[in-house]
């Protein structure tokens, strides 16, 4: 098991697995929560989420907002960028800092 895993479709994912990332191909929700709840249970420190994915399973993903580990983070998909991404970095640190840096 590695310590950061990739989920996501097949042609965005792959790549990770020649950086030596556990890969997995899944895009289905309710299963994507199930295969998160599995990484976090074996102690994956890192689990990047294509933005289609992690929008379509936010609630499986919420639970571990407040968690240090693992780690969450949306990552454009193989179609380009839906915005996920920076939103989420915008309101991870709009609540570390209590403020919104573009106003």
């Amino acid at each position: 098991m590695a310590d950061i895993a990739m989920i996501g479709d097949k042609d965005s994912v792959l790549l990770g697995r020649a950086a030596g990332l556990d890969v997995y191909f899944e895009t289905e929700p309710h299963a994507v929560g199930r295969l998160i709840d599995r990484l976090a249970r074996e102690d994956t420190k890192v689990i990047f989420v294509t933005e289609p994915v992690f929008e379509a399973a936010a609630d499986s993903i919420m639970k571990y907002r407040s968690k240090p580990f693992p780690a969450i983070i949306p990552i454009p998909d193989s179609k380009g960028t839906t915005g996920a991404a920076m939103r989420n970095v915008r309101a991870n640190v709009e609540k570390a800092i209590g403020a919104d840096l573009n106003f």
